[in-house]
């Protein structure tokens, strides 16, 4: 089996298999897929080059072979699937000469975004890749390779897809940019822990970027991976040339950045993008024999979002406790009353005080936790990209949650009861996560630090039964209330200082319980975070609207030399005199008094920016509203998704509120009153042959909400059903979008159609596999690296017509 080799050999991948389609006769719009079934020998021919060049791992051409895509009935997604795999066998029986070769089912991603971003739901990602799944393994399969993923969310779906329904070894590979960044926001951290969470096999990279690109990526993968790393770069940059689609790296200098790469410490390598049987051949023959980097375990204790990371270790992170009914009448109003806004407003209003983490705790007799709790999540990662800690002592409600949960999520908590760690371990084996250790058993909570310690051992020992790492553990000392106990802060923070010190993992603790049943407790409490944070708190749930707690934490770290430059302390005491100045929780009451439209578009809340919008519009003209609070709100979030500190997910729940409110001040306006119109009209398209349209579904989001009248013409399209319609419309801006080498024949196609039929029509082009040199040479006008940029281009090409 292939687990018997990762690490202790290197292992050759094959390389790119929909260019040498083309050269063979693919044709522009065909799927690469249905050759499985109609040209089956030249499928065949092509794996048994890889094979006879030296790849040890050949994929079956099953890149989009998913019922989402095989949904005509002309094919089945069964059928193609077991003549891809019988093709891969055909080929190792004619050039493999004995030697030992692995059938990898090769899963490319769905070509969706899934909810609440997209449209497709998490579960039926789930059921698509199930499917491919379960033929792949039953037609024989050694193990099974998604890659070319862009999304966190998407792979949760795939990995349990694959372990849930086979026994199959799983490899992951993602496209990341220069940035270190997926598409929807992962940095390389989040990836690496989730997937190590979900026990896959192997992960890396593929796709996007060219080997010497690629090797500040190899390096992080490497600094936070405990299991082998793969690495399957393009070769170099596409050109065109005499028609057809080449890349620039030739064999010998692939090869030689590719030892590089395995000097770095990867161990399973190969080609993805125009790499050739001789490119793998050269590679094969120079670092066959390359003694391998010992793969080495990392101890980071990692939670994640899709686009946070928080590392614990420097420093203490703070987890916000506001989101819990405990002692909290207006919460539990709110959860009776399923009013979500009031529950993402408290995380925002946390978010925006320095939490780093959210605590979810949504457990009332009276309500259903298991459902309630799975759309808190999922309503909560629409507006804040902050890692969640899902709260429960209900496992039906942990399991939903931790399922639908996109990240690696902290998980509060298990006990040292055996029927606690007897139903929370197997969660956290299965779905990954940094689980909370209550220092308690069936004899209570130990009076002695002496005893709390016990129980965290035996925490500690049960979880590695289960395969679960001290690092993925985090123990609660416990504090209980000094008004009862009067030696309960000293306990705790022996216990605190003891568990850091001899058992090595993080601590947490809910700082407030100290002071129960006392008067100004935030005194207490304040004095109590501090010194928990100097006896080594890595962690405390505390209300960061609290002045005296903030106040306590900056202090702290500044002293500590934890906050460089006392950076982070300055930042927050140095303007105002009487020092922090929480932002307004709407605990009390009424919804927060400072939400404008403004700042409730930037969070993504869409219910509360319909209500903000039907207030204003009863005192301001509805043209004033949009561009005081509409457009204002749109650019602040765009040139945060273009520097990085906004990821996609609220990019787009931030286009929908926008959406919500520019269609309630419609219905109070007459559109010949407004002075509002729609710009200019815009056609977009995924180009003939590809059925991939994320990208272009995330432009026309943000066209519509500048107001431009996007006409999508879908994906698939025809390079002369979008000539015929841009006429039709007199359109004077076409956006054409491609994830595959092999569809970029058609956007050159539609281009070069346009140009000779409409030669006044712009021409903008996006996706995964073009870049600035390439979009030059088949004649775009302009490339767009992200969304937002083919808004503002779209901006300037019609403000320089009216101009005119």
């Amino acid at each position: 089996m292939i687990r018997d080799d990762l690490g202790k050999k290197l292992l050759f991948f094959d390389g790119g298999m929909g260019t040498l389609l083309q050269e063979r006769g693919l044709k522009p719009g065909e799927l690469p897929e249905v050759w499985n079934l109609e040209h089956g020998e030249e499928v065949s021919a092509i794996h048994q080059a890889y094979i006879e060049a030296g790849s040890d791992i050949i994929l079956t051409n099953t890149f989009g072979a998913n019922a989402l895509k095989f949904h005509d009935g002309r094919y089945s997604v069964k059928g193609v699937i077991e003549a891809a795999v019988s093709h891969v066998k055909t080929a190792v029986e004619r050039g493999a000469g004995g030697r030992k070769i692995y059938i990898a089912l090769d899963v490319g991603p769905t070509g969706k975004l899934l909810k609440p971003m997209g449209d497709l739901a998490f579960e039926e990602a789930y059921e698509a890749f199930k499917e491919v799944m379960i033929y792949g393994e039953a037609a024989g399969a050694d193990l099974i390779h998604i890659e070319t993923m862009s999304d966190t969310y998407e792979i949760k779906a795939a990995v349990l897809a694959a372990k849930e329904n086979t026994k199959l070894p799983v490899f992951v590979t993602a496209v990341f940019d220069e940035r270190q960044k997926l598409l929807t926001g992962a940095d390389i951290p989040a990836f690496v822990s989730l997937l190590e969470g979900l026990r896959v096999d192997a992960l890396g990279v593929n796709c996007g970027l060219g080997p010497k690109q690629m090797m500040p990526i190899v390096e992080k993968l490497q600094k936070y991976a405990s299991i082998p790393v793969i690495v399957k770069p393009n070769a170099g940059l596409p050109k065109q040339k005499d028609g057809k689609t080449v890349y620039e790296i030739e064999p010998d200098v692939f090869a030689e950045m590719m030892e590089e790469i395995v000097k770095k410490g990867a161990t399973i390598i190969g080609g993805c993008c125009g790499t050739t049987p001789a490119h793998l051949k050269v590679l094969t023959e120079r670092c066959r024999n390359i003694s391998l980097k010992a793969i080495e375990k990392k101890a980071f204790t990692i939670i994640s979002s899709y686009g946070k990371t928080v590392v614990f270790g420097k420093g203490s992170k703070i987890i916000g406790e506001r989101i819990n009914p405990t002692g909290k009448k207006r919460f539990k109003q709110a959860l009776k009353d399923h009013d979500m806004d009031y529950i993402l407003k408290e995380g925002i209003i946390q978010e925006d005080n320095g939490a780093h983490i959210l605590d979810v705790n949504v457990g009332l007799p009276d309500i259903n936790e298991v459902s309630m709790m799975t759309e808190a999540v999922t309503a909560l990662q629409s507006v804040t990209s902050l890692p969640l800690q899902i709260d429960t002592v209900n496992p039906e409600a942990m399991e939903k949650a931790l399922r639908i949960y996109n990240g690696k999520a902290m998980v509060n908590s298990v006990s040292g009861k055996q029927e606690s760690m007897d139903a929370v371990f197997p969660l956290i084996q299965k779905y990954g996560g940094v689980v909370i250790g209550l220092t308690l058993d069936e004899n209570g909570i130990p009076e002695t630090a002496e005893g709390r310690l016990h129980v965290a051992q035996k925490i500690i020992n049960e979880a590695a039964k289960y395969g679960i790492e001290k690092k993925d553990i985090v123990i609660d000392a416990l504090a209980m209330t000094i008004s009862s106990e009067p030696q309960g802060a000293l306990v705790t923070l022996e216990t605190l200082r003891r568990i850091r010190q001899e058992l090595e993992v993080h601590t947490v603790l809910g700082v407030s319980n100290i002071s129960f049943g006392l008067p100004n407790r935030p005194i207490i409490n304040s004095n109590f975070y501090t010194m928990a944070m100097f006896n080594g708190l890595s962690a405390g749930i505390i209300n960061p609207s609290s002045e005296e707690m903030m106040k306590s934490y900056y202090a702290y770290h500044a002293l500590m030399n934890l906050d460089e430059n006392c950076t982070r302390y300055i930042e927050n005491y140095g303007v105002q005199a009487s020092g922090f100045i929480p932002t307004k929780s709407v605990e009390n009451g009424k919804p927060d008094s400072g939400m404008t439209l403004r700042s409730a578009i930037e969070r993504g809340l869409k219910d509360e920016a319909e209500r903000l919008a039907r207030g204003l519009v009863r005192e301001q003209k509805p043209l004033d509203i949009i561009n005081v609070e509409l457009i204002p709100a749109l650019d602040s979030v765009g040139k945060g998704f273009e520097k990085g500190t906004v990821f996609l997910p609220q990019l787009l729940m931030s286009a929908d509120a926008a959406k919500g409110a520019f269609d309630v001040l419609k219905e109070g306006m007459a559109s010949e009153e407004s002075g509002v119109k729609k710009k200019e009209k815009v056609i977009l398209a995924t180009v003939k042959g590809d059925i991939h349209d994320i990208g272009k579904n995330i432009v026309k989001v943000l066209l519509e909400n500048y107001s431009f009248d996007v006409i999508d013409l879908g994906k698939d399209v025809a390079p002369e059903k979008i000539l015929e319609e841009a006429q039709k419309q007199h359109v004077g801006l076409v956006g054409l979008s491609a994830l595959m080498t092999t569809t970029v024949v058609s956007m050159e196609e539609t281009i070069r159609l346009l140009n000779e039929q409409l030669p006044e029509c712009k021409v903008m082009v996006g996706g995964a596999v073009l870049n600035q040199e390439y979009a030059d040479m088949i004649g775009a006008d302009f490339y767009g690296k992200d969304a937002m940029q083919s808004v503002y281009y779209a901006q300037k090409l019609f403000e320089k017509k009216e101009n005119l």
